[in-house]
């Protein structure tokens, strides 16, 4: 069973908590400084309970769980159920696309991102947000998984350098990142440090991809 189908109300109520609102607030201006302005049809893939759609102002969202689209649905964002492997979108219908700690849920990233490119009008943008692996944060997010925690239990983690490989697979060219959340795991995210460009010690990276007009 999807965690997110009957753990939702607990996976929202997370951001409320202390520690989650200061991660959530960090990761949303780490988003926003690279995002920019969303002019245009935007769309968030894994949207789960709305939260960044609505802080980024992102109108759309999909996701595969019906519980999670419901919270969503309530803060403003117009949902639809289904999966980034297989978009229910035509060809070229959207400016820009975000993907928040949505590529670890993912069961084929390849075949997502391949999704996205197609959904993606040309010179259209793909925001992939992610815990590296290899960070801290991914560290920590991955031991509590092989403890058995209903979320990160399911989830695979990945490192920067491997998301690079899986755009530029998939038709995209990588243009420009940004970095947060040096804080380590034990310790209150108080601080707001952003540095541009991807530092894999950092335990949030934003990526921004280019869909490549290039046939496949």
């Amino acid at each position: 069973m999807n965690p997110f189908e009957t753990e939702a109300a607990r996976y929202d109520q997370w951001f409320e908590s202390p520690k989650g609102r200061l991660i959530f607030e960090q990761e949303v201006k780490c988003l926003r400084q690279l995002i920019g302005g969303t002019e245009g049809r935007w769309m968030e893939i894994g949207v789960g309970t709305g939260r960044f759609a609505e802080a980024l102002d992102i109108r759309e969202g999909i996701d595969p769980s019906e519980a999670v689209l419901k919270y969503a649905s309530d803060r403003g964002v117009q949902t639809s159920r289904g999966f980034g492997e297989d978009l229910p979108y035509s060809d070229l219908s959207f400016d820009g696309l975000l993907m928040v700690v949505t590529i670890c849920f993912l069961d084929d990233p390849h075949k997502a991102f391949k999704e996205c490119r197609r959904v993606l009008k040309n010179k259209g943008c793909l925001i992939v947000g992610l815990v590296p692996a290899d960070s801290r944060w991914g560290k920590f997010y991955m031991r509590k998984g092989k403890e058995g925690n209903t979320f990160y239990s399911i989830a695979r983690f990945y490192t920067c350098e491997q998301v690079l490989e899986i755009a530029a697979d998939t038709g995209f060219t990588y243009k420009d990142a940004g970095s947060c959340l040096y804080a380590p795991p034990d310790k209150p995210a108080t601080d707001f440090t952003f540095r541009k460009g991807i530092d894999e010690k950092a335990g949030f990276v934003a990526m921004k991809f280019l869909k490549n007009e290039n046939p496949l």
